[in-house]
């Protein structure tokens, strides 16, 4: 994880787990994420890489309960793979690691627990707020590179920290008293655009210059890596949508602690 991730997370630890509790949960989680922006712009769905992570819930009824949760996972996407004839000859591709830590609200739909009175299945909603570390690169020419040194397209430089509001629907259910199963899909609508580094125009010769010819000539091939070069300067490179985002499906194993006294 990112330091700045790692601090976020015992933050919200420091402030959420220690309180006096009445039901707490702690899970693992498994599944595979996806990935929608420049490189990807139509299948929202679009599921090719595992995301593993853990979970500490806290449950304030049967209907509300906040958790603090960590993925680490990772998407790409390889435009040489697309259907899309426009997307083979621009050539593009990246992936990247992700890792995530966030807050989390969910809201169940029935009234949810292992009481003989309560249901032990129900759908729920969550939504919250996450922070997300990421870092693109590429396969070129047989080495990977990693693209935030190379600033493809002349920028300045941008942050390999988003933050992003995540929303998304689950069913869950209650077995063996103590033991919960969930599975769930959740989008990440990031503050960024370079997940894949890839955001708006070719950059011209002179902006993608560097302090020795080599770098400035590797900055260039990997601005352009159509086969006929067709990265005309000022010209569309991204799709000119302002954000990238990413979805995570998955399953959560989780067990239920019920304690007067659970100090963390």
């Amino acid at each position: 994880m990112t330091q700045k991730i790692k601090v976020f997370i015992l933050l919200i630890l420091g402030t959420t787990l220690n309180s006096y509790a009445q039901t707490w949960e702690v899970g693992v989680t498994a599944g595979a994420m996806g990935y929608m922006g420049d490189l990807n712009q139509n299948n929202a769905l679009k599921l090719n890489q595992a995301a593993f992570g853990f979970s500490v819930k806290r449950n304030f009824d049967s209907y509300w309960s906040l958790k603090l949760s960590a993925l680490q996972g990772k998407i790409s996407a390889d435009e040489s793979k697309s259907k899309y004839q426009q997307e083979i000859d621009r050539n593009l591709s990246f992936f990247s690691p992700i890792t995530e830590g966030g807050l989390i609200v969910e809201f169940n739909f029935f009234d949810y627990g292992f009481d003989y009175s309560q249901k032990r299945f129900t759908p729920y909603l969550f939504t919250g707020v996450t922070l997300t570390g990421f870092n693109p690169k590429t396969d070129f020419g047989g080495r990977i590179y990693e693209l935030k040194n190379y600033l493809t397209e002349g920028q300045t430089d941008y942050k390999t920290l988003a933050y992003s509001i995540p929303f998304g629907a689950g069913v869950k259910y209650n077995f063996g008293r103590y033991f919960n199963i969930s599975g769930e899909i959740g989008y990440r609508n990031t503050n960024t655009d370079y997940l894949d580094d890839v955001s708006g125009v070719y950059a011209s010769a002179v902006s993608l210059q560097d302090n020795t010819p080599e770098k400035t000539a590797l900055r260039l091939a990997l601005a352009d890596r159509s086969a006929n070069n067709i990265g005309v300067p000022g010209t569309q490179r991204g799709d000119f949508r302002k954000k990238d985002s990413y979805v995570f499906v998955g399953i959560t194993l989780s067990y239920t602690f019920v304690s007067q006294n659970c100090y963390f």
